[in-house]
């Protein structure tokens, strides 16, 4: 009984530990910053591209039909052809995906950059003034006089 005891110990000391609690909160922020990506590409990026190529072009639906089910004759979209049973290529997605993966690579990257900048910028020695150098030692002084009065 004792050892059930000090698991439970063991595992809340580790659970609200700060590292742990500083994770929780990255994994939420991230998962919030993944879903507004995904509405910039898909929202925004996007219909600039089909505009660009011409007119309205959705990317959802730009796909290759490898093999169609024996009789199929319903709409020739990607939702209704993967429900037939098709054996589809959705490249149009994989680059509405992959776009999302590089802009967020591109945000992140920029992020860690600045906090590495930052850090750097925390843990930098004030600057401070040249220090006046130490005054010799008393027997070095001594020998300088001596040669001093030597010379005259």
């Amino acid at each position: 009984m004792s050892n059930g005891k000090g698991f439970i110990a063991e595992f809340k000391a580790f659970a609200v530990r700060g590292n742990m609690i500083d994770l929780a909160v990255g994994v939420i922020i991230g998962a919030a910053f993944g879903k507004i990506i995904d509405s910039l590409v898909k929202d925004v990026i996007m219909p600039v591209i089909s505009l660009i190529l011409g007119g309205k072009v959705d990317f959802a639906n730009m796909f290759w039909v490898l093999s169609e089910p024996q009789g199929y004759a319903g709409p020739r979209t990607y939702d209704a052809l993967a429900e037939a049973g098709a054996n589809l290529l959705a490249w149009g997605n994989f680059i509405t995906i992959l776009i999302n993966f590089v802009l967020l690579a591109l945000v992140v990257f920029m992020l860690v950059k600045m906090t590495n900048k930052a850090r750097a910028a925390m843990n930098k020695p004030e600057e401070k003034a040249p220090a006046a150098p130490a005054p010799p030692p008393e027997d070095v002084a001594l020998l300088r006089e001596i040669r001093d009065l030597l010379k005259k």
